[in-house]
């Protein structure tokens, strides 16, 4: 006799906020049902990594860079260690600075020939050997400076080193070789580059002032010319980063049209050394000169910071960089009207802040006029414009401390951040980075 079909139930349970599976009743029948989507069982996106992250992703940029750092640190160093150095052992101020100027008025000649044969004939087959050369006049110098040798032997040492390679020229020429077109990811490269050597100006001084008071009078140099060697070793051994060697080219038609841009440069380095000498002396004239460094640090440390930032953010145009950069430089002759050093603190640390944008887009500049072949020479010209204006503005700031005091001066970088504004945002000059 058949049997009539027992009706069917379904019913559902599930523990309240389970993510497991629901038990479902048809019937005598238990059966384990699909969990239904809930918010915390959806899968989560998975977060995309951040810029650096993806910067540093690629093959041997770790390796280079770890190398870039070691031996960009000296840069900060080799100055003020000279000058402690020399003055500790022949007691002249004067024949330090003149030794350290000859030296930067050699490197001003000599740089972009070694940045030219670099570009040529390969980073690592010119570098290293450059390196041991510049290596060599360090130690000369300190053998001379230790025998009383003459002092026209300080001259010819320190001026050896003025091979030493730009080896943030030479950073900047791999990331570009890398990266290729790809405009987002060389402005954060850029980026990260000027922070890179904020970070140097703002340690290498403050490392070559201890070594050179707490150990010896040589040890700042000493440390400095084995950073250098051993960072160059580094950065050349990732070979598999290295741009390749450019033949001769009659690129010179294309290399002048970065020249346009070399008074922007002086412009900024006027600023940068008037700033500087201009803010060391006023915190001397108010009893604060032991303050010097952590103040000038911070200045450094606002750049540093700006300059990673900045990577992570859409590019700014030059002129909108420039603008910041002139309202900026207004406020440390303000503050130092105050009297007060933590006002003047402020206003270094936000002046620093808006030279990190500015210092990016303008490299990008010249990356974007300069022949790829040629490249490690076009940033190098654009330093040495840096170097001869922060030489420029620093006598400028020295003369006019002695005649007008430790404030007006201050008028000395406000004025030049607007003449970098004016050259920099002329007609045919606008136009974003790269």
């Amino acid at each position: 006799m058949p049997t009539t079909p027992t009706p069917t139930a379904t019913h559902t349970t599930a523990r309240p906020g389970s993510p497991g599976p629901l038990m479902t009743v048809t019937g005598a029948t238990l059966v384990l049902a699909a969990a239904a989507a809930t918010p915390a069982t959806r899968a989560r996106p998975a977060r995309s990594p951040g810029p650096y992250r993806r910067l540093f992703a690629l093959p041997g940029t770790r390796g280079f860079t770890t190398g870039n750092l070691i031996a960009r640190l000296p840069t900060g160093m080799f100055g003020i260690s000279a000058v402690m150095m020399i003055a500790g052992q022949r007691g002249s101020y004067a024949l330090a600075g003149a030794v350290v100027a000859a030296g930067l008025a050699a490197t001003a000649v000599v740089a972009p020939w070694t940045a030219r044969l670099v570009d040529r004939h390969g980073q690592a087959r010119i570098a290293v050997p450059a390196t041991l050369i510049a290596v060599l006049g360090s130690l000369c110098l300190v053998v001379c400076v230790r025998t009383q040798a003459p002092a026209w032997t300080l001259f010819a040492s320190y001026a050896a080193t003025a091979t030493t390679p730009n080896i943030g020229g030479m950073s900047r020429a791999r990331w570009t070789h890398l990266l290729g077109d790809d405009r987002a990811a060389h402005h954060t490269a850029m980026s990260f580059e000027q922070a890179a050597d904020e970070l140097a100006y703002m340690l290498g001084p403050v490392a070559a002032a201890f070594l050179c008071t707490a150990v010896f009078p040589e040890a700042g140099t000493l440390t400095g010319a084995a950073l250098l060697l051993t960072g160059m070793l580094v950065f050349t051994a990732h070979r598999g980063t290295e741009p390749p060697p450019s033949p001769p080219s009659r690129s010179g038609a294309r290399l002048r049209s970065l020249f346009p841009l070399l008074p922007l440069f002086l412009a900024l380095g006027a600023m940068f050394g008037s700033l500087e000498i201009t803010s060391v002396a006023h915190l001397g004239a108010h009893g604060l000169g032991a303050l010097s460094g952590p103040v000038l640090g911070l200045q450094a440390a606002g750049s540093c910071a700006a300059g990673l930032l900045y990577g992570t953010l859409r590019p700014r145009g030059l002129a909108t960089c420039l603008a910041a950069l002139a309202g900026a430089m207004a406020l440390p002759w303000a503050a130092a009207a105050t009297g007060s050093v933590l006002p003047l603190a402020l206003a270094l640390l936000l002046a620093g802040m808006a030279t990190a944008p500015v210092m990016v887009t303008a490299m990008s500049r010249i990356h974007r006029v300069t022949p790829p072949g040629r490249l490690n020479e076009g940033m190098t010209l654009a330093v040495t414009a840096l170097f001869a204006g922060i030489a420029a503005g620093s006598a400028a700031a020295g003369s006019a401390i002695d005649h007008l005091g430790t404030t007006t001066p201050y008028a000395l970088p406000a004025t030049a951040a607007l003449l970098a504004l004016l050259v920099g945002a002329r007609p045919g000059r606008r136009g974003d980075s790269r």
